[in-house]
C-alpha cells in the first residue's frame, strides 16, 4: 500500500490504462474489463484491475495535471511494480488539419512545466514514447479502421492561458496540447517503464471546436480500446 493507493502490491495488474478522469476509469472497467475489482478510491482516484481478453490488466485514475500524474505514475512505478503505463486521455488540436475524435499517439513531449529543469537542474530533458508501445499502438489503431496522427504534443501547466504560448509550440510541429505526458515519459524512463500516451482531440484551440463533457467521459470508446490491445500486444 502506497500513499495515495490503497491497494496491496499484487491488487495491481503490470499493465496499466492511466485515464486522467475517475470516471473513465469507472467506464473502463465497467465495459472494457471482466471481472474488475475496485482496490482503490482514496480522494476520488478510482483504481480497477480485471481482465482484458485473458490479460490482467488495471485502470488508474491520476488527476490532472503534470503534478497529479507524477504522484501516481512515482507510486505505481516504484510501489506497484507497473511494467507497461499507457495514458488515455483528451488533448486540444493546435494544428488546423485535427479534428475534434481525431485520434493522437504522442511520439514525444515538450513541456513549459517548472518539474523537469529542477529535477534536472535547470536541463532541459526530451521526453520521449517507447516505441515499441508506440508502433502497437500504430498497429491497434489501423487494425480498427483509424488512421492516428503521430508526433510531439505540448504538456503545459496552464490550462487557461491568457498568452496562448500553445502557439509557438505549434509553430515547431506540435499536435496538441495537454498537461501529462512529460511527466509519465520522463518517470517512465526513470524507472525503466515503457509509457505512451494516446489522446482523443477533445476541442481544437485553431477552430473553436469542442465535445461537451460527457462526450469526453465515455464516448472515447476508440482510444480506450487502442489503449487496451496496446497494453496487451507481445
Amino acid at each position: 500500500m502506497s500513499t495515495h493507493i490503497a491497494a496491496k502490491k499484487e491488487d495491481v495488474a503490470p499493465l496499466v490504462l492511466l485515464p486522467g478522469d475517475p470516471l473513465r476509469a469507472k467506464f473502463i472497467a465497467e465495459n472494457f474489463l471482466e471481472n474488475a475489482v475496485c482496490y482503490n478510491t482514496v480522494r476520488g482516484a478510482f483504481g480497477f484491475t480485471g481482465r482484458y481478453k485473458g490479460s490482467r490488466v488495471s485502470v488508474q485514475s491520476t488527476g490532472m495535471g503534470a503534478p497529479s500524474i507524477s504522484i501516481y505514475a512515482n507510486e505505481l512505478f516504484k510501489e506497484y511494480g507497473v511494467k507497461k503505463a499507457i495514458r488515455i486521455g483528451t488533448a486540444g488540436a493546435i494544428q488546423k488539419d485535427l479534428n475534434a475524435r481525431d485520434l493522437v499517439i504522442a511520439l514525444s513531449a515538450s513541456t513549459d512545466s517548472a518539474i523537469n529543469p529542477r529535477r534536472f537542474n535547470g536541463g532541459s530533458y526530451a521526453a520521449c514514447a517507447c516505441f515499441k508501445l508506440l508502433r502497437a499502438a500504430y498497429q491497434a489503431a489501423q487494425n480498427a479502421g483509424i488512421e492516428p496522427h503521430c508526433g510531439g504534443v505540448f504538456t503545459t501547466d496552464l490550462f487557461y492561458d491568457e498568452n496562448c504560448a500553445w502557439k509557438i509550440w505549434a509553430r515547431y510541429g506540435a499536435l496538441a496540447v495537454e498537461m501529462e505526458t512529460a511527466e509519465l515519459y520522463t518517470l517512465a524512463a526513470k524507472f525503466g517503464v515503457s509509457a505512451l500516451s494516446i489522446l482523443t482531440i477533445s476541442d481544437s484551440l485553431v477552430t473553436g471546436e469542442s465535445l461537451e463533457s460527457g462526450e469526453r467521459e465515455r464516448g472515447f470508446k476508440q482510444m480506450m480500446s487502442v489503449g487496451l490491445e496496446t497494453l496487451i500486444a507481445p
